[in-house]
């Protein structure tokens, strides 16, 4: 028996309705972000191959600066790694590049598209995530359509520059107390944070 998604050490899909509450909770115990500055000088693709074999669950293809056409191809490639191991696929901010590349969901932050128009286009298993560090906030996307809240930043990180102000594991907790779907925590989150978070 192989690690989840996988069977008898073969790749196979998550095999669950997406959306499903408590399978998606499972999935989203972990989401690695990608970020080419980082990876370097690995290629990303080979960053994203060794987060998919050592486990990772979801695939987040977050890049702000490549032009569309190549933010495509970035995430049709990430789309055939990902089916492969059995791991789900988002896509940071661009719904048309999600949709595109047949990736699993979008990840929206306040500045992109509201929630609810997205949630009028896309499939029913279709999932969207949503930035917010706000209980408020937060009941109004889930109420809008999104099925995850992507919430922090909840430690101070020098990897996204417009992170905005630490919002500690307190702010974390009112957030996860606000909504029924799953919060992510981001931002600063290292392996010695992690459980705490």
């Amino acid at each position: 028996m192989g690690r989840p998604g996988h069977r008898n050490g073969a790749a196979v899909g998550l095999a669950v309705p997406r959306t499903h509450p408590s399978r998606l909770h499972r999935a989203l115990r972990l989401i690695v972000i990608t970020d080419r500055r980082l990876s370097a000088p690995r290629p990303l693709e080979e960053t994203v191959v060794a987060a998919l074999d050592a486990g990772a669950p979801v695939i987040q293809l977050r890049e702000k600066k490549l032009p569309p056409r190549e933010t495509l191809n970035a995430a049709r490639r990430l789309r055939k790694l990902t089916r492969e191991k059995g791991a789900l696929l988002f896509i940071n901010d661009r719904l048309d590049i999600a949709l595109r590349s047949q990736a699993d969901g979008v990840h929206l932050g306040p500045e992109d598209l509201p929630v609810e128009s997205a949630r009028r286009v896309v499939p029913p298993d279709f999932i969207i995530g949503y930035s917010a560090d706000d209980p408020v906030e937060a009941r109004r996307a889930v109420e809008a359509g999104a099925n995850y809240i992507g919430c922090g930043t909840v430690f101070s990180t020098g990897t996204k520059e417009d992170a905005g102000e630490a919002i500690g594991v307190e702010g974390l907790t009112r957030v996860v107390r606000a909504v029924s779907v799953p919060v992510v925590g981001i931002g600063g989150i290292e392996v010695h944070r992690a459980a705490e978070v």
